[in-house]
């Protein structure tokens, strides 16, 4: 008998509390028509930063000229993904937490980071989990499409040279951050990843739905 599928959402909810990383614009959202008012539609604006809650990162965030959201190819944000998960006590994710990359197409690091987001009143950490530049390089090197964390950078908080975004864009390799693991188990799953498609500005990045669903 198969075992019915199920889908985790792995998004974090866009609101006016939910934080932010230090420097990005604010959200906001306001109703601009409501039919309690005598209009015919709820109408809503939604004001935000293209890197706020779950999202992806283009090329063009940290390498002028690169590709920008709307060129990126879309397979590479649909399909199998691996979960790993690291120890409470990693604060940088180094060679010795990787698993064997011959086989991962699509890589998601659930971190000591995805209990924040059980207070997120609490506003932006910046003592977060993040992918050293040496794990960066070896997931470059093996062509993996797609890189999540689970939190608001892959990056350590005050890096002065973002190296480890620069590896990863650099090889046009997806960057997914702000991702809610706290209910997703480590093994293999399909990631379905789908951000705003927007032309403008830098294009640097987009809000992005995004669920896993188990395989069987």
């Amino acid at each position: 008998m198969l075992r019915e599928m199920k889908i985790y959402d792995v998004t974090v909810a866009v609101s006016e509390t939910v934080p932010i990383y230090e420097g990005d614009p604010r959200v906001s959202i306001e109703s601009v028509r409501q039919i309690a008012d005598g209009d015919a539609a709820n109408v809503s604006n939604l004001c935000l930063g293209a890197h706020t809650g779950t999202h992806v990162d283009a090329p063009n965030h940290f390498i002028d000229g690169a590709r920008q959201l709307a060129d990126l190819d879309i397979a590479r944000m649909i399909g199998p993904c691996r979960v790993v998960e690291v120890d409470d006590n990693v604060i940088s994710i180094e060679p010795s937490h990787l698993p064997d990359l011959a086989d991962v197409e699509r890589i998601v690091f659930k971190t000591r980071n995805s209990k924040f987001w059980s207070d997120p009143s609490s506003g932006f950490r910046t003592d977060f989990t993040f992918l050293s530049t040496e794990a960066a390089r070896l997931i470059a090197d093996a062509n993996v499409s797609l890189v999540g964390i689970d939190y608001l950078s892959i990056e350590e908080f005050g890096s002065k040279d973002h190296a480890t975004h620069k590896i990863l864009l650099g090889k046009e390799i997806v960057i997914l951050e702000g991702l809610d693991l706290r209910e997703v188990s480590a093994g293999d799953y399909e990631i379905v990843c789908l951000p705003l498609k927007y032309v403008g500005a830098t294009g640097d990045g987009s809000p992005a739905r995004t669920v896993l669903r188990t395989l069987s």
